[in-house]
């Protein structure tokens, strides 16, 4: 049965009896009991009143693959979508899958995390219910040098995708970082395999955690002058199905050629005095200037102007960095 046309149905606050339920659908009546109770075990609020019918009272805010698929229409490049109710970290999940053969544009969703990642080896606090944490497959079949940008594109791709379902337009803060009112809410996380025979990328992954429907409360204490959700800083609730199929949409497209501008525009770091912060080494200040095609960070310092490529930059005014003479 297609649960999403039932629940479009039962959408329409009023009673609707087994009989028009099975006859629109083109199901029996009973097998409209048995979808209407699944739907209920998963949380539905239905109320059914004897010759009066079925009537949706509340939803809960469930990932489902059958509004996912609505959403998308068919799934880019002949991929398959996972949803799980929780998984250790849906990058490791998805990463098994490939090197088992999965084809280009599977994506693995989850409820939940129980090992997050995010860069540089960080946790990521992936509560039940209140994100969207999401992988997906890439085979691009190039040099890992021509994908030294991947992580900034899937920034910019993952901001298209939240402007298109929920109107927002999240800063970004070099590299993986995307912020609201200063408050990160996505985290991405890039991994490649390289075949070694012939050295290009046999597979790419890219992971993405976005905060949605959490309330500031909800978050670590250690994290509560970090992070957001795009609930608590715009007061909206988000459907996260929608979300998730945008995201897919723009994940799966990946790589763009025409990422750098709007990149640049959002970047929070650009023009801005940065700590520049490398395992090892003492702090150093400097002034970023720009981003460059390989999605560096140009930063003028005492020493002169370099690329920095990895390692953490804090940005005056941004989580507490206050810079110290320069």
């Amino acid at each position: 049965m297609d649960m999403e046309a039932l629940l479009a149905l039962l959408r329409e606050e009023r009673y609707v009896s087994g009989a028009e339920l099975g006859r629109r659908l083109g199901v029996t009546r009973a097998a409209v009991s048995k979808a209407v109770a699944g739907l209920k075990r998963e949380g539905y609020g239905i109320e059914s009143v004897p010759r009066r019918g079925h009537r949706l009272l509340s939803e809960p805010d469930l990932l489902r693959k059958s509004a996912i698929l609505a959403a998308l229409g068919e799934l880019p490049r002949a991929g398959e979508l996972l949803v799980l109710p929780s998984v250790d970290s849906t990058n490791t999940h998805l990463k098994a899958l490939a090197a088992a053969g999965a084809p280009a544009g599977t994506a693995v969703l989850a409820e939940a995390q129980t090992a997050g990642r995010g860069r540089l080896g960080r946790h990521f606090d992936s509560a039940p219910g209140g994100g969207v944490y999401l992988s997906v497959l890439l085979r691009p079949a190039c040099p890992p040098e021509a994908l030294m940008s991947l992580t900034a594109q899937a920034a910019v791709a993952v901001r298209q995708a939240l402007r298109e379902s929920c109107g927002a337009e999240p800063d970004i803060k070099w590299v993986n970082d995307l912020l609201l009112n200063g408050r990160k809410i996505c985290g991405i996380l890039t991994e490649l395999s390289i075949e070694a025979e012939s050295g290009l990328v046999s597979y790419a992954v890219v992971g993405v955690g976005v905060n949605c429907n959490r309330g500031a409360d909800s978050f670590p204490p250690e994290l509560r002058d970090v992070a957001g959700s795009l609930l608590s800083q715009t007061g909206r609730r988000v459907d996260r199905n929608a979300l998730s199929a945008a995201l897919i949409r723009r994940l799966s497209a990946l790589p763009m050629p025409d990422w750098r501008e709007e990149y640049r525009a959002a970047c929070v770091n650009l023009s801005r005095e940065v700590q520049l912060l490398a395992p090892g080494q003492p702090p150093r200040q400097g002034l970023a200037l720009d981003v460059d095609e390989e999605a560096a960070l140009v930063v003028r310092t005492a020493a002169g102007v370099e690329r920095v490529r990895s390692g953490e930059v804090s940005v005056r005014g941004l989580y507490g960095y206050v810079p110290d003479g320069i």
